[in-house]
């Protein structure tokens, strides 16, 4: 068993042959300088052939100088201080050392020292200085007299913003001091969309005269205004049967009314019209639309399914399919919650406005101010006090003296609606279960001296 020789360890550091050190060849750190040399690094490696040895660069600044600098400033520190600190002679500090051998500290010292300045002790008696306090007291005083004169006061940064921040929250708040936040109570109620909500009323009020009908009963030959409130009285009827929501009933008379604003319809199928729109409203606002079957049964067989489903296509393209709109409803809805209103207040507003909705004279007005007056006649009936408040204004955006006409209007109509052969809305609101306020009189405040709105609806 050949056994391994044993190799002798060599001595660290360079080897020494004759008491002469020899330099070894690194060929293949030569090699790796020639990369860096392209870079820029043109320091060679001493003992590497084909390069000159460079001279070595001079690095004073080592460890044991740097720490030499700190001991001589912390020194000429100390001397300072003590400077400082010597006593006093003939009211002069005393000083130790020459100004040369100051300048010739300050050069040794890396960090710039201060010459604290001689100054003279002037020796104050008690009286004088009580005299000095009193001098600038009275002075004080006098700026503070001067100042309470002219009404001026000492105008800081931080003051001015204060001002102004407290004009602001004035400014602000305002208006607001007398208007009940009514979202306060659905703040948690993701479905309330408190942040959105004003915003998207705003945007209701700008676009609700883009699907407002005109009035059309001039393009009309074959209809009149008796007819169409025959037509609407039949509608509730029919609403209420299916015992459909009220967002299907306010869109079926937006539909039919646009349509017959833009369309001639023959006296024969005005009654198909409006079937035809309540179809429409309910598939957009019902979860269980009617079918149309009971439909054509409502109409004792007067039509045919095709007859339905052909006029549904007729009243789409001629609206374009422009169906997402804000009718009336919309803004009752919001209105009657500014009111903050109870039970009985709700079923007056909608009571009056469903009257006001049968007649063709309502058409003059846009939704937003049909649903503003319809709360304010409510309350006018009800007696509520005050009429018209600051968070109605606010939130209809209409005063009390621009829903006079309207209102007059809708009071005029609810007075006429007992002696009316359509009783559709008043045989709806006669029930217990909405508060029996088809029994309720109209607002006497309002009726005398009616309006020309009133007196041409009669």
């Amino acid at each position: 068993m050949a056994t391994r020789p044993v190799i002798p360890q060599q001595i660290r550091g360079d080897p020494v042959v004759g008491g002469e050190k020899i330099q070894k060849k690194n060929v293949a750190a030569g090699r790796n300088r020639r990369a860096l040399g392209d870079i820029g690094n043109l320091v060679s490696v001493p003992g590497v052939e084909g390069k000159p040895q460079q001279p070595q660069i001079n690095r004073p600044l080592t460890r044991s100088f740097r720490a030499q600098l700190l001991a001589n400033a912390q020194a000429a520190g100390k001397k300072q201080i003590n400077a400082e600190k010597a006593p006093v002679l003939d009211g002069v500090h005393a000083v130790n050392k020459k100004p040369a051998a100051q300048r010739a500290d300050r050069k040794k010292a890396p960090v710039a020292i201060k010459q604290v300045k001689a100054t003279e002790v002037i020796e104050i008696s008690p009286d004088t200085v009580e005299k000095v306090v009193e001098a600038k007291d009275k002075k004080k005083q006098e700026k503070k007299n001067q100042a309470a004169v002219s009404g001026q006061k000492n105008v800081t940064y931080s003051s001015v913003l204060s001002a102004r921040s407290k004009a602001a929250n004035e400014i602000g708040n305002r208006p607001k001091e007398q208007i009940s936040d009514i979202d306060a109570a659905d703040k948690d109620n993701d479905l309330a969309a408190v942040e959105y909500v004003e915003d998207m009323y705003t945007f209701y009020k700008e676009v609700e005269n883009e699907s407002r009908p005109q009035m059309y009963m001039q393009t009309q030959p074959e209809i009149n205004e008796k007819m169409r409130s025959i037509l609407i009285d039949w509608i509730v009827e029919v609403h209420l049967k299916f015992e459909l929501s009220s967002e299907t009933l306010y869109l079926t008379i937006n539909l039919t009314d646009r349509l017959l604003s833009t369309k001639t319809v023959p006296r024969r199928e005005l009654q198909l019209v409006g079937i035809a729109a309540l179809l429409i409203a309910s598939k957009y606002e019902e979860i269980w639309p009617p079918q149309v079957n009971d439909l054509v049964y409502v109409t004792d067989n007067a039509y045919t399914n095709e007859h339905i489903l052909m006029m549904e296509k007729t009243i789409l393209g001629t609206l374009g399919w422009y169906v997402t709109v804000p009718t009336q409803y919309v803004f009752l809805a919001r209105f009657i919650k500014a009111a903050i209103s109870d039970p009985e207040m709700e079923h007056m507003v909608y009571f009056l406005a469903e009257l006001g909705m049968m007649h063709y004279d309502t058409l003059m007005f846009c939704p937003s101010m049909l649903a503003a007056s319809a709360v304010y006649a409510a309350r006018c009936s009800l007696n509520r006090s005050p009429a018209w408040t600051d968070t109605l204004k606010f939130h209809t955006g209409y005063s009390e003296s621009q829903l006079m006409d309207c209102a007059k209007l809708l009071t005029f109509i609810h007075s006429k609606s007992r002696e009316s052969k359509l009783h559709a809305v008043c045989k709806k609101y006669s029930s217990s279960e909405r508060g029996a306020v088809a029994s309720v009189g109209p607002a006497k405040s309002l009726l005398s001296g009616g309006s020309d709105s009133a007196t041409s609806a009669a």
